[in-house]
């Protein structure tokens, strides 16, 4: 019972019997909000540093510090290359935002996007290897109001300290441009993981949910519900993928995007959904009805729910709809709504439902293989193959309708991604190494591994404290009186 609980695997269990789908949702909702606060706080945060190095004694301090790393500071001035060799530049990521988009909250200054940023650190070297940094900015000008410039004059003047750059939580429109001229300005490799990744996953999703539907992505018919940074790359890499732009209708919070919307044909800064509006929705359509009508697939990335979706739209949807409901912290529809309104498969952003799209599955290994392969970009191309991939991963093993996608345990997927990846990045010739598969697929489970078992042996020894079972069943009885009441 003690590792059941500890490893919240069937936290459903300890809810009252009589407690409906809704306040079940409810109820899981408050309480891992509950436990982070309580969790954050006793650990005093989750990412830490340690050496990588040996320590044998006393002289060894002249080794690692001064007199004798003046050599290296010296070979480094000479030859920078050298410091992705002398240094842990070569797996090091700068996990860069300036928090005026964390999740679903909003704007929460920039402290406030460290528990984000350091979960991406944490799940970057779990499930990848990959050691990582948070680096929350503030980007806004003497207006008040963030600036793009502010981000991008910064990470250009810090990246000589890292391998690649991941940009996380920056509000539209600044992401677009943020993204767009640091992946050509700068000398490594800059991914924006709420679009880039996001796509990413998705994009595997639906591979494998069209699979089991028998439908084509050349003919399906997409409602994409939200036009920020995760949609409007979404449709890019689905379009690069087969999709037909023609057949793709994508909401903003105002309307639909169309070749007629005046609003981003006047506005430079929003030029991602321009480009959008004039490829996509040819029919013009605005209404939910006439757009959900028939539609094959929808992909909500928008307000959270849970009724930002209705479950009338997803009535008039074609047979064996999927749905995509990603919001968090909480869905735009419930999936057991989507289900009792028809849903064939049902996906959300969140562990506790079935059929999980996210990021964590792809970031950490597109990354990864980058990094060994040293490329200097991470292309839509290198984004495609690591969703075919994942995909590939999944269906190898079993798919079905409540299970689209791997898990963020189920870790050999990461360096096999990995090495597609770098393979990719070969073949599109911006990496500096040429590796084999197999020699990126050896060197990314390696570090994956000692990342894993070092975590374990650190929780076995007692340096990572353990949690008393008795914090979590008063969590539980804080959640079930505020549910109920």
């Amino acid at each position: 019972m003690h590792n059941t609980i500890i490893s919240l695997d069937s936290i459903v269990n300890l809810f009252p019997d009589n407690f409906t789908e809704a306040q079940i949702a409810k109820a899981k909702t408050l309480f891992y909000k509950k436990m982070a606060l309580k969790m954050h706080a006793f650990y005093g945060g989750k990412m830490a540093t340690i050496p990588k190095a040996p320590l044998y004694g006393f002289n060894w301090f002249n080794v690692w510090y001064t007199p004798g790393v003046s050599a290296v500071s010296t070979a480094i001035r000479d030859d920078n290359d050298t410091s992705f060799e002398l240094s842990n530049r070569s797996n090091l990521v700068a996990v860069v935002s300036d928090s005026t988009r964390v999740l679903g909250d909003g704007d929460c200054t920039p402290p406030g996007g460290l528990g984000v940023m350091e979960g991406k650190a944490m799940l970057m070297k779990y499930l990848g290897g990959v050691d990582a940094i948070a680096l929350c900015i503030d980007s806004k000008d003497e207006t008040g109001e963030p600036n793009a410039d502010k981000i991008i004059e910064f990470v250009k003047r810090a990246q000589s300290s890292f391998g690649a750059i991941n940009l996380e939580d920056i509000s539209q429109p600044n992401c677009f441009k943020v993204l767009d001229t640091l992946r050509e300005e700068c000398d490594i490799p800059v991914w924006h993981d709420d679009a880039q990744g996001t796509a990413c996953v998705t994009l595997a999703g639906v591979i494998n949910a069209l699979k089991l539907t028998g439908k084509k992505m050349s003919e399906i018919k997409v409602v994409l519900y939200g036009a920020g940074a995760s949609n409007t790359s979404i449709a890019r890499l689905m379009i690069a993928d087969g999709a037909n732009p023609n057949k793709i209708i994508m909401f903003d919070s105002r309307s639909t995007l169309h070749k007629n919307n005046a609003r981003y044909k006047n506005d430079l800064l929003f030029y991602r959904q321009w480009e959008l509006c004039q490829i996509t929705n040819s029919e013009c359509v605005t209404a939910p009805e006439e757009a959900f009508k028939d539609a094959d697939l929808l992909v909500a990335l928008s307000k959270p729910g849970p009724d930002t979706i209705k479950s009338e739209w997803i009535k008039l949807m074609a047979d064996k709809p999927i749905v995509f409901v990603c919001a968090n912290p909480v869905p735009e529809i419930y999936p057991y709504q989507a289900k009792e309104a028809g849903a064939y498969i049902v996906a959300t952003g969140r562990g506790d439902f079935p059929n999980q799209v996210n990021n964590s599955v792809c970031f950490p290994s597109i990354l990864k293989g980058t990094l060994l392969v040293s490329a200097r970009k991470i292309t839509d191309g290198m984004a495609i193959r690591a969703a075919h991939s994942i995909a590939e991963f999944a269906e190898n093993r079993g798919i079905h309708v409540e299970n689209i996608m791997p898990n963020m345990l189920e870790w050999e997927v990461f360096p096999k991604v990995a090495a597609d990846v770098a393979m990719q990045a070969i073949k599109e010739g911006v990496a500096l190494k040429n590796l084999t598969w197999q020699q990126v697929y050896e060197a990314a489970k390696c570090d994956i591994r000692e990342a894993q078992e070092l975590t374990k042996l650190l929780q076995e020894k007692g340096y990572i404290k353990p949690i008393d079972e008795n914090v979590i069943r008063e969590v539980i009885r804080e959640v079930i009186e505020e549910v109920k009441s």
